[in-house]
């Protein structure tokens, strides 16, 4: 069976771990994805007690839905590729940090952002920092049994799984993986999306579902909150590409709907759109 979850700021925001889960649970998800964005207030996590980690561990056990990754968005304040070496050592600082509560909470896979530097200019020394300090990460990953895994961006640094296997080429690591979004995927013209997936099916460790408005000419694209099936992206072509791949991983639905009056009713409309598909490519059976 298909292992399905979805991202906490799906879930509604003012709720405990414990909460959060459960809710998972009744709307039938398998799993929960972890944001440790770049807010002060989610960048705190990284800071929790022994306490505080051992309440999600109980939560956890107690629903039987776990966190299997973390989805780690903080590096586009401090990212690895920054020209600041006090912003470098910073991204280094919660990545250490970050491994450490993967590993406290069962988690098997940090979600990293493909960016080398977003609020900065992209140079060619920003790329040598990001690969540089992307290799000593995975070292320490690797210590912890912990696989990083690069999401396909909405940036122009690693927005295709072919630029990611150039990245991987320098950094030859079992612990370092490709987290694709189909979104992402689809709403960059260049991209021959089916050939994308079969040059990365032995490297993609998640994929992410979420649809996207494709980038134009005269367009910069949008790639979040883009309602289901309003956007460019071929589910059914995407899944059954998988399907025949034979991709057995996780799937894991994006959606920001932590803010929202109706968060359920926006999920249950998510599941409405995206299941018959997965049904269809042969990952479900109902």
């Amino acid at each position: 069976m298909t292992t399905i979850g979805i991202y906490e700021k799906a879930l509604p925001k003012d709720i405990d771990w414990k909460e959060r889960l459960l809710l998972a649970k009744k709307l039938e998800f398998d799993f929960v994805e972890m944001s440790i964005d770049e807010t002060d207030e989610r960048l705190q996590r990284l800071d929790w007690t022994k306490e505080e980690r051992k309440e999600v561990r109980e939560a956890i056990h107690e629903t039987g839905v776990k966190i299997l990754s973390i989805c780690l968005s903080g590096h586009r304040r401090f990212p690895f590729g920054s020209e600041d070496r006090s912003k470098r050592i910073e991204a280094m600082n919660l990545m250490g940090k970050a491994i450490d509560l993967a590993s406290d909470l069962g988690v098997r896979t940090i979600q990293l952002a493909g960016y080398d530097v977003y609020y900065e200019k992209k140079t060619l020394k920003s790329r040598e920092y990001f690969i540089e300090n992307l290799k000593k990460a995975v070292a320490m990953a690797a210590a912890k049994e912990i696989v990083l895994s690069i999401e396909i961006m909405d940036d122009p640094f690693i927005n295709s799984i072919s630029k990611f296997l150039k990245i991987k080429d320098q950094i030859r690591s079992p612990y370092l993986q490709v987290y694709p979004d189909v979104g992402n995927l689809s709403a960059w013209p260049e991209n021959d999306v089916g050939y994308e997936l079969e040059i990365g099916i032995d490297q993609i460790s998640a994929i992410h579902l979420k649809d996207t408005l494709a980038v134009t000419e005269q367009f910069s694209g949008k790639f979040k909150e883009v309602p289901f099936g309003s956007g460019c992206v071929d589910f059914l072509g995407c899944l059954k590409t998988l399907k025949r791949l034979e991709y057995n991983g996780p799937f894991l639905i994006e959606m920001w709907s932590e803010n929202s009056e109706t968060p359920e009713k926006e999920i249950e409309q998510a599941k409405a759109f995206l299941f018959p598909y997965l049904k269809e490519a042969g990952y479900r059976d109902k």
